[in-house]
């Protein structure tokens, strides 16, 4: 296996295990409860990227089950559903509120992905440090981690990653409950290109804010380093 020593600043690691002051045992220990409590944050992103996506969809079908209760009340005739100009208002403000109440969960989720790949590159940066300190006892064994080692892997940019993909989404879905729900109130009749229109604007508009959470939060201050290690971040 090829041994991989940052290139940031900073003194290079040792590479062999007789130069570590700690033994053999007591540096895996070591490594095994750093790894757990970094591998616990990246279940608790995970856990709440799902959380945020249920929740999500609870705000999406709201309106649905509101209208369906309408009508089952007799308020709403069902064939007013039939015909844009028959809706009553009040259809369209439900469809409004939570499309706009769904950016809440459309945020957190943007928040959830970050955290979620930052705790993957202090995963990756944990791997590479008993990679390089252990590397002669790993050869003995004809054994490799076979996991990245890279500490800048991966980005909390990436909109063709799944993550990206359920943001994304939920940009499309946002921008189209917003459009319907404000076109409806403004009393208009759009046709289909000025709809798509309108959902391709808003969807566009959380599209950027996607983009400058997940490119803002990477550039953020860093926190203090007083023994001036190489920072592996970007």
């Amino acid at each position: 296996m090829r041994r991989t020593l940052p290139q940031s600043g900073g003194a290079a690691l040792p590479p062999k295990q007789e130069d570590l002051p700690l033994e053999p045992s007591q540096f895996l220990q070591l490594l095994a409860v750093d790894f757990g409590g970094i591998y616990s944050v990246y279940l608790a992103a995970k856990d709440e990227r799902l959380k945020m996506t249920r929740l999500s969809m609870a705000l999406l079908s709201a309106p649905f089950g509101a209208t369906v209760a309408l009508v089952h009340a007799r308020v709403i005739a069902p064939g007013a559903l039939a015909d844009w100009d028959s809706v009553p208002w009040y259809v369209f403000a439900l469809v409004t509120a939570f499309g706009l109440l769904n950016i809440v969960p459309f945020l957190r989720m943007i928040e959830a992905v970050s955290a979620h790949m930052r705790a993957a590159r202090a995963i990756n940066n944990f791997r590479l440090l008993y990679v390089v300190r252990l590397n002669d006892q790993f050869k003995g064994l004809g054994w490799t981690p076979n996991l990245p080692v890279d500490a800048t892997f991966p980005e909390t940019y990436a909109p063709l990653a799944w993550p990206g993909i359920n943001v994304m989404s939920m940009a499309l879905v946002n921008g189209a409950y917003i459009a319907v729900g404000a076109l409806g109130l403004s009393g208009s009749d759009p046709g289909a290109f000025l709809l798509v229109l309108v959902v391709g604007l808003l969807a566009l508009l959380h599209y950027l804010m996607y983009y400058v959470r997940a490119n803002v939060s990477r550039r953020r201050r860093l926190p203090s380093n007083p023994y001036q290690f190489p920072n592996m971040e970007t």
